[in-house]
């Protein structure tokens, strides 16, 4: 609702200045006063206006004022306008007016035509799922919750694909274990996955253990150095090639490990719509098709003198035509790579090919599609060279969004910078690398986890994971020790709870304190996470907003009411008395909150920034419970006052609720 009221307001003050000074501002700026007895927006346009005017803001702001206020009749919500200090315009809005159509559910629609492709998670199938991936996989499963509003009428369409890598290195790697360390063959890794499967072991956890394995052992002995890194080469470059029984090794590897990835990211309420790999990429010649165009397009050429000799390499910005080089008969050295001398190409290249076919830029090229895992409410697709019809389709984004690490800022920035040479500037321009720093652990974590850390290691703020080296945190385990910490509270509390009710509440707490403190943080923050801070009830967690949800619901509860119902009793309450009041302003600053749901989203959507609807939902969580202490809304005597005071529980408790389910979070019933 305050979005909407923005909104008419904004489209207002910009036909006055259209009409009045035949001026167009591209950006409106709003502000907040610093107190709500100032008003509820604030607006510098004055001061926007005063050098190409040549008049003192004040003025400008006077002559702007007297103009809204003439129109106010037609400004919904919009109380007055007044001039303040050197040439603000404070807005106060009409609370009563506006506190009955925040009750009603009116709220600005977000989105709009276009189809957004998010691409998250993209772990490598070679094990299992660590704590590192979970912030990606959070970030990018909260992030498409954003684009797509399911509580408001409209919102983006939007494709969610998770890029599987299953002939990369990675997956080489165990490969080679499997091979050389273990001896298997194709037909002994099928009874090894067929007897993984009978005595309900994981084969993402088998492969954890061996990749750490196998990393050491490439190093172990200098003797055999060189040759065992031959041995993983020659396995990449089998598994590239496809057709052998290497591929198919990694294929039967990497499929067993990438459904225990789906079925981990599915406890965590995460799902996708489509795994495009690598492997598709390959053989469906995307490269071939991308080659040619970029060659064509004067991106791409090849180098036939200094260190990229024989490769064919792209200027790392910009177009052929944009950049000038002194001396023309010298190579380019800071040219990128795309295709190596030996003619395989880099991951660069791979990636290049891959968008310009989720941007609908690589003609004749799509992937065949096969159903993979069925979700409750939809099927997830996988890339194959041969697909069954009918078949979504992926490949046409309008804009998209790749959820990679801020390690990649460099690969991203290449891709870009490939679409940018080729022309395709909405391309380049409508591509979003959502990038975010690492997460490590404290060292009381890490002690909890069963890791012995030096005392250097104890005196850190944070230490660093790595799966190479065999020191990190399963997804699963880390999920399950947050699980039995939270059972063991609830059981503590509600023993008269059936225990299979039990252990889903103890999920939903623990579910939510693992993604809201992994949205907590800003992307470009280092996490250290820590199990005491991530569950505790107190400060900015997931339970304490959840713990303000189930307080809301008592309170209807015991008023033997519904929050539906306390709302629907607002449209014929006299709110004016109470309201406008110094009391009032307590419950007004409270509805005013709840109202901004639709403005933090459309902030998180505009920055892909999903930790600022993380920290409003704690804000709304604390204004709630200042509320619920400052007002005794049970022993309430006036029938009116009373209908207000469960009218702002509900209107609190309906945004919250909203909130986190935006950020992937449920409300349990119970504390």
């Amino acid at each position: 609702m305050y979005r909407t009221i923005q909104q008419s307001l904004l489209a207002r003050i910009q036909a006055i200045l259209l009409a009045k000074y035949d001026v167009t501002l591209t950006n409106l700026v709003v502000e907040q006063p610093p107190s709500i007895t100032l008003g509820e927006l604030a607006l510098p346009v004055a001061f926007e206006l005063a050098k190409r005017l040549r008049k003192a803001p004040r003025a400008i702001a006077t002559e702007l004022a007297a103009e809204l206020t003439a129109a106010l009749p037609s400004l919904e919500g919009v109380a007055s306008v007044e001039v303040a200090g050197a040439g603000y315009l404070n807005v106060r809005l009409d609370r009563a007016s506006t506190v009955r159509r925040i009750a009603a559910d009116q709220h600005a629609d977000i989105g709009g035509p276009g189809f957004r492709l998010v691409e998250h998670t993209s772990i490598n199938p070679n094990k299992a799922a660590h704590i590192g991936h979970l912030r990606n996989a959070i970030l990018g499963d909260t992030f498409q919750r954003l684009l797509r509003p399911d509580h408001f009428k409209t919102g983006y369409e939007v494709g969610v694909q998770n890029y599987i890598d299953n002939t990369g290195v990675q997956v080489a790697d165990v490969v080679v274990g499997l091979v050389y360390l273990e001896g298997k063959t194709l037909s002994s890794t099928r009874e090894l996955l067929t007897e993984l499967l009978e005595t309900n072991q994981r084969i993402d956890f088998y492969c954890w253990d061996l990749y750490a394995r196998v990393s050491q052992w490439y190093n172990a002995d200098p003797d055999h150095l060189e040759a065992r890194k031959q041995i993983r080469l020659n396995t990449l470059h089998a598994l590239e090639m496809g057709k052998n029984d290497t591929a198919d090794i990694a294929d039967l590897i990497s499929t067993a490990v990438l459904r225990r990835h789906l079925q981990t990211m599915q406890r965590l309420n995460i799902e996708y719509d489509f795994l495009p790999r690598e492997s598709e990429i390959l053989s469906l010649h995307f490269w071939d098709a991308a080659r040619t165009l970029m060659l064509e397009k004067g991106v791409l050429y090849l180098e036939t003198a200094g260190k990229n000799k024989g490769c064919y390499v792209m200027r790392r910005a910009g177009s052929a035509e944009e950049i000038a080089v002194e001396d023309s008969s010298l190579p380019d050295e800071d040219a990128k790579v795309i295709v190596r001398s030996n003619g395989t190409v880099t991951y660069v290249g791979k990636d290049i090919a891959y968008h310009l076919w989720k941007f609908g830029l690589l003609p004749g090229k799509d992937f065949g599609y096969l159903k993979f895992h069925q979700y409750p409410n939809h099927c997830c697709w996988i890339s194959a060279v041969h697909g069954e019809t009918p078949h979504p389709s992926f490949g046409h984004a309008d804009a998209i969004y790749n959820v990679i690490d801020s390690r990649q800022n460099d690969p991203q920035n290449n891709v870009i910078a490939a679409l940018r040479g080729m022309g395709y500037t909405d391309a380049a321009d409508n591509y979003t690398h959502f990038s975010y720093e690492m997460v490590a652990l404290t060292p009381r974590c890490a002690v909890e986890l069963g890791y012995t850390i030096s005392e250097e290691d104890q005196k850190k703020s944070y230490i660093e994971v790595s799966g190479r080296k065999g020191f990190g945190v399963k997804a699963d385990d880390l999920l399950d020790r947050l699980i039995a910490a939270a059972k063991s509270e609830v059981d503590t509390r509600h023993p008269e709870i059936e225990p299979a009710e039990r252990m889903t509440i103890a999920t939903q707490i623990a579910v939510g304190a693992l993604r809201y403190f992994m949205l907590r943080f800003t992307r470009n923050t280092v996490i250290a996470f820590d199990f005491k801070d991530a569950l505790s009830f107190e400060g900015e967690t997931g339970p304490y907003v959840q713990y303000a949800i189930v307080r809301a619901a008592n309170i209807f509860r015991k008023a033997n009411t519904t929050a539906a119902t306390s709302l629907a009793a607002i449209a014929t309450l006299d709110l004016s008395n109470i309201l406008d009041t110094e009391e009032g302003s307590s419950l007004w600053e409270t509805w005013l909150l709840a109202s901004k749901l639709t403005l933090l989203i459309e902030q998180c959507i505009a920055t892909a920034e999903p930790a600022y609807l993380a920290k409003y939902a704690f804000q709304l969580a604390q204004q709630f419970n200042n509320f619920y202490h400052r007002h005794h809304v049970l022993n309430e005597t006036d029938p009116t006052r009373k209908s207000l005071l469960l009218a702002t529980a509900a209107v609190a408790q309906r945004e919250m609720i909203r909130a986190l389910d935006y950020l992937g979070i449920e409300a349990p019933p119970v504390m």
